[in-house]
Order: structure tokens, then C-alpha cells, then sequence
């Protein structure tokens, strides 16, 4: 009953957010469009939208503009979902905030490590970050190298992760991306039973350990087909967490001696019996379809947890993606079918 009392509220204003989300009927709609503007200009018109944009000037938007405000809206409706939510969902929610700095840590470090990239404003996030971070973004943002970008991180989390990186070799920007991310994870992993108790405990578990599984089969299986990385940097590159997959079958895996190898241990794990047709090259797909599919069953079973506020950002960081997606096609000129084709595929 407590949980019940407790996310009643909040189940109710998520239902009446993800109505609001763009639905296959729009997206057609929008693959009809001639001009980014025009896509501007029907996105203003939708419920999800229409408070956020409807003071925007469509015609004088630059492409970056536009990105960033999608993004922003993902932002906003994070926002309403805390200021509405209590402190124990509160708790999961700042958790999950966590991927937002992510990003745009990783969006600094790519200004950095691409010497010719323009100045990168994130003045349309500032107020959000300041609200819901300690990070200070203007100051990462102005970074011009990465000793600069980290001591800028001094006295946050993300400090001793990026700091222990270097020694014998130079890290690249895809070195300090993964350290960001396996930090990022593996503190989700060693904190959730310390934050989270019974129904919400059990979703947050099944969520991340679904996830956390198939990023790392993806890991390994890219890392030996397009890196051909030895075994002990394979395993560097991994989030030390197992939950479907056993220490065996990820060593296994990662000793496996060619693709062909790889392919008969994947097929003897837990996800191939979950998905007949998982095969390697398939692994990103079956990941996201993995991911939709439990928080879409999960939200459904049990409206009043956690996994409901999860079910929710994920969709809405999922449109973003397909919006995203769309506007370029329009941007390139493509037919309708083609861009269809290519949201379908986000």
C-alpha cells in the first residue's frame, strides 16, 4: 500500500507526459516535410512541445540550435517529473541524472581532443545543471586541454576516474568516454541496494543488469572484430558487473579465438535462449530491443516503482534520437519512405 500511496501521483503525471510523446501517426507527418523550418514549425504545434517552443522563431534556428533544444527538452521534462516526485524517487532520479553530465562531459572532451571545433555553447543547459549538478558546465565548456578539463573536475566524483588515466600511453578521447562510462555503471551497480528496497530494488536490478550484460557482449564482440584487442584489454574495457552472464561465459567470450568461436559461446548464454535470433552482428539491435522491451513490460506489471520514471526517460530520450534522426534526412532531402526507413532503424 505504501508504495502504491507513494507513486500513485507521479504514475499519473508520467501517463499524461508519455501521451504527449510523438506517436508513428507524427512521424509520418513530419517525413512529409520539405524544410527543417517546417519541422520546427509542427513540432510547435504538438503537446509535448507547445510549452517549451512556442515563443521560439523557427526561421532564424541554426542546425546546432535545434539539436540542442531537443536535447533541452529532455531536460525539461526530467525537471518536471523531480519537482513532482518525493525523495525516495528522488533518489533514482538523481541517479539517472548522472547520464546527462555524462554527456556532456563527453561533448567538452570532444571539443578538446577537435582543435578546429567552434567554441561549444551550453548556456541553454546552465540553468538545469545548476539546479540539479555540481558540475560547473561553462567552466568544462572552456576547457582547452584535458589537465584543464580535469582539474576543472576537481572536487567532483568524475575527478579520480578521468586523473588515474595516462601513465605509459596517451589516452585518447575514446579512453576517457570509457572510463566515464564503466564509473558511471559500476557506481550504479555497488549502490542500488543501499538506496533501493524490495519492488524498486528487484526493477532497478533487472533493468541495469539486462543492460550492463549486453553493452558488455557488444564491447567484446566489436573489440575483437574491428579492434582485434588483445584478451587483457578487452577485459579493461568491461563493467565489472555479471548478472545473466557468468564469469565463465564472459571469459570465454573474451578468450574466444575468432567471430565463429565467439558466435558458439553467445549461443549457449541466457540472451540467445531469450532471443532465438540474436547472432553477433545483431547485438546492438537486440540490446536496445532488450531494453524496450523490459521497461515496457516491467512499467506495465508495476506502475507504482521505480521502473515506471525509468520506462518514461528512456522513451523520451528515444524520441529525441528519432527526431533528431528525422530532421537530418529532411535537412538531406530524402523521401519520405527513406526517412521512415531510417527513424524505424533509431
Amino acid at each position: 500500500m505504501g508504495s502504491l500511496l507513494s507513486y500513485s501521483g507521479l504514475s499519473t503525471k508520467i501517463r499524461a507526459m508519455q501521451s504527449k510523446l510523438i506517436q508513428e501517426r507524427q512521424y509520418q507527418e513530419i517525413s512529409q516535410l520539405e524544410s527543417v523550418t517546417q519541422v520546427v514549425a509542427y513540432l510547435k504545434k504538438q503537446p509535448g512541445f507547445a510549452d517549451f517552443w512556442a515563443d521560439l522563431d523557427e526561421n532564424s534556428l541554426h542546425r546546432g540550435d535545434i539539436e540542442k533544444l531537443l536535447v533541452h527538452t529532455i531536460h525539461q521534462n526530467f525537471a518536471k517529473l523531480y519537482r513532482f516526485a518525493n525523495p525516495q524517487q528522488r533518489t533514482f532520479m538523481a541517479l539517472y541524472f548522472k547520464r546527462y553530465e555524462l554527456s556532456v562531459m563527453k561533448d567538452c572532451l570532444r571539443k578538446v581532443f577537435d582543435k578546429g571545433h567552434a567554441d561549444l555553447d551550453l548556456s541553454l543547459f546552465k540553468d538545469f545543471f545548476n539546479r540539479h549538478s555540481k558540475l560547473d558546465i561553462e567552466k568544462l565548456a572552456g576547457s582547452s586541454t584535458v589537465e584543464e578539463f580535469i582539474n576543472n573536475l576537481q572536487g567532483s566524483e568524475y575527478y579520480a576516474p578521468l586523473k588515474k588515466l595516462g601513465g605509459d600511453y596517451m589516452p585518447g578521447i575514446f579512453d576517457y568516454g570509457m572510463a566515464l562510462d564503466q564509473y558511471y555503471f559500476a557506481n550504479i551497480w555497488s549502490v542500488k541496494e543501499k538506496l533501493f528496497k524490495k519492488r524498486d530494488l528487484e526493477e532497478i536490478t533487472k533493468a541495469y543488469g539486462n543492460k550492463f550484460d549486453m553493452l558488455n557482449l557488444q564491447w567484446i564482440y566489436r573489440s575483437k572484430k574491428y579492434y582485434h584487442m588483445t584478451p587483457a584489454d578487452i577485459y579493461a574495457l568491461l563493467i565489472p558487473v555479471h548478472y545473466r552472464l557468468t564469469r565463465k561465459e564472459i571469459s570465454a567470450l573474451v578468450e574466444a579465438a575468432d567471430e565463429t568461436e565467439f558466435g558458439r559461446i553467445l549461443d549457449t548464454t541466457y540472451y540467445k535462449k531469450r532471443f532465438p535470433a540474436l547472432a553477433p552482428e545483431k547485438l546492438e539491435d537486440f540490446y536496445n530491443l532488450n531494453l524496450k522491451m523490459i521497461l515496457e513490460t516491467e512499467a506495465r506489471k508495476y506502475p507504482h516503482s521505480v521502473i515506471m520514471i525509468y520506462s518514461y526517460l528512456y522513451h523520451k530520450e528515444h524520441e529525441v534520437d528519432r527526431l533528431t534522426t528525422a530532421i537530418e534526412c529532411v535537412r538531406y532531402g530524402l523521401s519520405p519512405a527513406e526517412i521512415m526507413d531510417y527513424i524505424e532503424k533509431t
